[in-house]
Order: structure tokens, then C-alpha cells, then sequence
């Protein structure tokens, strides 16, 4: 859809108190190999880089982590949140877990966790201008992202995997702990640092073929 001349796109807020669904501004989803920046439809290398410049030019980034990673509920979630892990420390970024979608009233505790019904307060509270969304079920991430977009300037990163979302500025989509470890691995290249997957059994997918390998700049 057009604003005016201008296609709309999902930029940074504060946009609207009652924000709208990217989805009915005329964004679509990514296709397998793909990501968006801001709605555009764009390589997912192009959006790796674009990303790992974002997180590593922040002052405050944050990794908000779900049930999906946190609860090691398989095998797959577990190497999953082995590969935050590494992305974190690479970054560095502080991780503040969505342990639990019932909202919580009357008060949340910002520092400690991000409640999908207001999310606005844990950005607010904790100066996020640059935040990922991890393992998070798609229903609560969109509220979520919405609700953000909405009320704060902070740019929102979704590693989504299924098909990805609308209403983060940046969205991956089918991600595994292997695409987790190449966002970490570009990261650590802009940065011109080595980058070395521990050698740790299922620190991720692609561990075993890169397992002791350093990525130079």
C-alpha cells in the first residue's frame, strides 16, 4: 500500500497508538532464501550483514529469547539456545528472556524479563534501541513487534522459524542454529575479530563442520 507517494515500510517508531498490521500495509513474507529490511524483500546474506552492523553499532542490543529455546523441550531448541549463546557473547548483547506470555498485572519486572503485552516498558527500562526476537510463538512476536514499533524507536531483528514476520524492521525466517552461527560469524567479521564455534557436542548445526574453525575479517 501507498502512503500519499511513498510505499509504506516497517521503520523504527514511535509510529501509531494503534499501529498497523504491516500485513494490511501490503508487506509480505520473505521466501525460502530470502529476508526483508524494512518490508523490502532482499537476499538473506544482504539482510546477515545488515543486521550484524545494526547489532554491533548499538549501545544497548538485547536478545529476547521464548519458550521455544528456553524450555530445551528437543534436541533442536537446545542447540538452538547454544547458538544465542554464541551470538550473545559475540555481539555482546544482554539476553532478556519471554519466559512467559499471561500478562502480568500490575506490574512487570523490566529488568528481568519482557512480557508480550507490554513490551514497550522492558525497551523503555532498559534503553534497547536494537532488539532480536528468538523462539518466541509467532502470535505473541507480532503482538509484540506491533507494540514496539508502535511506542519506541528501538529496531526489532525476528529469527523466525516458519515463514517470518511483517512487522519486525528485520526478519529472517526458516532460521536454525547453523543461520544463528552466520549471523554471530558476520558479527564477528565486521567487528575484525577471529570467530570460533566451540568445540562444545551440539553448540548448533553447523557445528560439526566448524567445529575449531576461525573466521578471520
Amino acid at each position: 500500500m501507498e502512503i500519499g507517494k511513498q510505499k509504506y515500510r516497517v521503520v523504527i517508531g514511535p509510529e501509531a497508538y494503534f499501529t498497523p498490521a504491516a500485513a494490511r500495509m501490503g508487506i509480505v513474507l520473505p521466501e525460502p532464501g530470502e529476508a526483508h529490511i524494512e518490508g523490502r524483500i532482499c537476499s538473506e546474506e544482504e539482510a546477515m550483514e545488515f543486521a550484524a552492523r545494526k547489532l554491533i553499532e548499538a549501545k544497548n542490543p538485547t536478545i529476547h529469547p521464548g519458550p521455544l529455546v528456553l524450555w530445551n523441550w528437543n534436541e533442536k531448541a537446545a542447540k538452538k539456545a547454544k547458538a544465542i549463546k554464541i551470538l550473545a557473547d559475540a555481539i555482546p548483547a544482554r539476553m532478556i528472556p519471554m519466559a512467559d506470555y499471561r500478562p502480568k498485572y500490575p506490574k512487570i519486572n523490566a529488568e528481568v524479563e519482557i512480557n508480550p503485552n507490554h513490551p514497550n516498558l522492558t525497551i523503555w527500562h532498559n534503553k534497547e534501541d536494537v532488539c532480536i526476537f528468538v523462539g518466541v510463538h509467532c502470535h505473541m512476536a507480532n503482538l509484540s513487534l506491533k507494540i514496539i514499533r508502535g511506542g519506541t524507536s528501538c529496531f526489532t531483528i525476528a529469527l523466525c522459524a516458519q515463514a517470518g514476520h511483517e512487522d519486525a524492521n528485520l526478519s529472517f525466517r526458516d532460521v536454525s542454529p547453523e543461520k544463528i552461527l552466520r549471523l554471530a560469524e558476520w558479527v564477528s567479521k565486521l567487528k575484525g575479530a577471529p570467530f570460533i564455534v566451540p568445540s562444545e557436542k551440539g553448540a548448533g548445526d553447523g557445528a560439526g563442520q566448524n567445529k575449531g574453525k576461525v573466521f578471520a575479517k
